[in-house]
């Protein structure tokens, strides 16, 4: 690991300075499972990266309904955003509302935000699996009216009841898997659902031609009890899916969609980005997304640009300075000389990064997709290989065909497709009761072969709140002068100082102001003090550590330096991944100085500093070749949304930004980071009880089968142990728990 070692310039760790709300800094943070919906002409859409509870949602809506010209305002919480309904009011004055009462706020693309049918989706297979079991209760009942003894009418009624309820029963519950099978038989390919289908078919038919017939016995109970069997296990697979979402929607989403483009004559006119071109001049005011890549033609101001490269804390931004799309202008107003605009900007390649590497990783095979290859294949032809020997050896098609049901229905894949689900779903629970919630189905399996863990900084393995770490710094006369100019910012520093002396009386000051990407300055006892930027009073700053600088008067500058604390549990965490066999990693885009401290604070060997997402992109695919394995991302910045997405798997807290949450398999919901590590015996435990559940599946069949092919099991025997066997491989997966 050679070239893991410290390098780079100081970009800064991975999150904005967010003013999280003080009632709720603790509080666990829902997950983001859908779209933005439908909107209507005046809604304008706000992204909420810092609400975490009822007080917020109160706050929020509150603040908003002060703003002249706003209808309504109403938070989703659990997507972090709020609707505005203001017609013919622009988003700046929204944002600047929520930004005085301690609220970080940017603008979404609400058309890039496409409503999910997740819940939909679940809402069906429910309602399918609810009809199913009601009519299998109502079919068996019948069935023992046969079983007692019922003959000639009375056991012909029976069965004819029971088929006016199956054949609808099946018709309409087992849609899922009849329209699977035919895309797949359409696809020349045989999927697990063909012989699903194929059983449910021929149990019914042979059932309808019995009664028909008048035979003795039919099944329609047993069609039916497969059918609703196999619901339970797509239900269980499709929740372990359904909360995965595209991060490059979520990262569009956060593209400017309006601008304010000077004319030549001065005259302002607000644009849609798309219409910029190279070589615009565009107004940024304080408080507004940058909507394009570009040069500062004129200003002076802070840019908050922990979108793309995680710098926690703002920079300077002055004439000639090269901004990108997606950062924040803080301070000042800034006229904005566009260079890439639309596809061509930095925001967008990374949108395009995130978007390859989804699909990439979307193409992992999960343990039963492989199981079922050959399965499926195998299961036709042994079911067609019964009924020709049975027809040659009887000559009685009749039987022949309910031999090679029962031979279907038997070695059905139920238990095999309920092998992985139940699996996951018992792991998941697991997790989620210590603050981990699983969003995709073969994160587990993935997670379990993983070899390096990849950490980013701030944020992640630190809280990314800077703390004064040099008080002693500060005189008693110097105190009251400090928290009367760290009071009169906002700057990141500024508020770490004030609250690092919180009870000291502020010193009265006069001609108080703020000076853009420099800091505070005012008059005491009629000498000027100021606090801000090293070169701005006269300072250099050779330290490592983040530092704000005080002036009291003629007096030499004094320096206070800052620090990030680490996050709880962030030493069990790298501790616990260790023990198990794990390479950890830190990548970062902070300075050197900041990221080569945590790295010894918690006994990290290799590192890397001044890495942009890119980089960090290409550092996970150097890592997987070079230890050979898969690896884990933990991060939670935007300027991690490409890694985490590259990674073979990976994490994000609840605190993250969405696309960062999106882009991750595995959502951290509380703040100790100590779980990270159960995470990963836990997966070691779940793919051991997948692979139990395949041997169980097939020993199962090793036993069953021969008695099917033997003719001495009917179908409703078949569907009796089919059923034996899924509830066995449930049984198995609930141990996890």
């Amino acid at each position: 690991m050679s070239d893991l070692t410290a390098s780079g310039q100081g970009l800064g760790p991975e999150r904005a300075s967010l003013v999280a709300c003080p009632a709720c800094v603790a509080a666990p943070a829902a997950l983001a499972s859908a779209g933005a919906g439908d909107l209507r002409p005046g809604q304008i859409v706000l992204s909420l990266p810092t609400a975490h509870c009822a007080v917020c949602i109160s706050d929020v809506e509150a603040a908003l309904g002060r703003v002249p010209g706003v209808r309504d305002a109403r938070v989703n919480l659990t997507l972090r955003r709020v609707s505005v309904d203001a017609p013919g009011l622009e988003a700046l004055p929204l944002i600047e509302a929520l930004a005085r009462i301690g609220y970080e706020a940017h603008e979404l693309d609400a058309s890039a935000l496409t409503a999910g049918a997740a819940n939909a989706q679940a809402r069906d297979i429910l309602m399918r699996i609810g009809v199913a079991g009601f009519a299998m209760m109502n079919i068996m009942i019948l069935s023992v009216a046969v079983w007692s003894g019922a003959e000639a009418a009375t056991r012909e009624m029976f069965h004819w009841i029971s088929a006016a309820i199956a054949l609808p029963t099946i018709a309409f519950a087992g849609q899922p898997f009849f329209a699977s099978a035919w895309r797949s038989i359409r696809a020349g390919r045989l999927g697990m659902d063909v012989p699903i289908s194929l059983a449910l078919i021929l149990a019914t038919a042979i059932s309808l031609y019995e009664t028909w017939e008048g035979g003795h016995t039919a099944w329609f109970d047993a069609a039916v009890m497969l059918c609703f069997f196999l619901l339970v296990g797509r239900y269980l697979d499709f929740r372990t899916r359904a909360m995965a979402r595209s991060a490059a929607e979520e990262l569009t989403a956060l593209e400017v969609p309006r601008a304010v483009r000077l004319a030549a004559d001065g005259a302002e006119a607000v644009v849609a980005v798309a219409d910029l071109r190279p070589g615009d001049r565009v107004v940024i005011r304080p408080g507004a997304r940058i909507p394009a890549d570009g040069t500062v033609a004129e200003g002076l101001s802070e840019v908050d640009r922990s979108l793309l490269t995680g710098e926690s804390i703002p920079v300077a931004a002055g004439t000639g300075a090269t901004l990108s799309a997606g950062e924040v202008n803080l301070t000042g107003r800034l006229v904005l000389t566009v260079t890439a605009a639309g596809r061509d900007t930095t925001l967008a390649r990374l949108s395009a990064l995130v978007a390859q590497a989804e699909s990439a990783r979307s193409r992992y095979t999960s343990l039963a997709e492989r199981a079922a290859r050959f399965y499926s294949p195998f299961v036709h032809l042994m079911a067609l290989a019964t009924f020709i020997g049975w027809t040659w050896a009887t000559r009685d098609p009749r039987h022949a065909v309910n031999v090679a049901a029962a031979v279907l229905i038997i070695t059905c894949p139920c238990a095999l497709g309920l092998a992985v689900p139940a699996v996951v779903t018992a792991a998941s629970g697991r997790l989620f009761r210590r603050g981990l919630l699983i969003k995709d189905g073969t994160a587990l399996e993935r997670l379990a072969a993983a070899r390096v863990a990849v950490f980013d900084k701030t944020g992640t393995l630190t809280l990314g709140t800077p703390q004064l770490a040099t008080p002693e710094a500060l005189t008693e006369a110097a105190r009251p002068v400090a928290v009367a100019l760290a009071s009169a910012s906002d700057h990141p520093l500024s508020r770490a100082l004030a609250a690092a002396l919180d009870g000291v009386t502020p010193a009265a000051l006069t001609d108080l102001r703020e000076v853009p990407g420099r800091g505070v300055e005012g008059r005491w006892n009629g000498r000027l003090v100021r606090l801000g930027r090293a070169d701005w009073l006269g300072a250099e700053d050779r330290g490592t550590m983040q530092a704000s600088w005080l002036s009291l008067g003629d007096g030499a500058p004094i320096r206070l330096g800052f620090s990030d604390s680490l996050r709880p549990g962030a030493e069990a965490a790298v501790r616990g991944l260790k023990a198990a066999g794990l390479w950890v990693v830190l990548l970062s885009g902070d300075a050197v100085g900041p990221v080569a401290d945590i790295a010894a604070r918690l006994g990290i060997a290799e590192w890397r500093a001044g890495i942009d997402p890119a980089g960090k992109a290409a550092a996970i695919e150097a890592l997987r070749a070079e230890a050979g394995g898969k690896v884990l991302m933990v991060g939670d910045g935007l300027n991690d949304t490409a890694a985490l997405a590259a990674a073979d798997v990976s994490i994000s807290p609840a605190s993250a930004l969405d696309a960062a949450r999106s882009a991750s398999d595995i959502v951290l919901i509380g703040s100790d980071l100590a779980p990270v590590a159960d995470a990963v015996t836990t997966a070691r435990a779940a793919t051991a009880r997948i692979r139990e559940n395949f041997a169980i599946s097939a020993g199962y069949n090793v036993i069953a089968v021969p008695f099917a092919i033997a003719g001495l099991a009917t179908p409703l025997m078949a569907a009796v142990a089919m059923s034996l066997s899924s509830i066995s491989v449930t049984l198995n997966a609930m141990r996890l728990r």
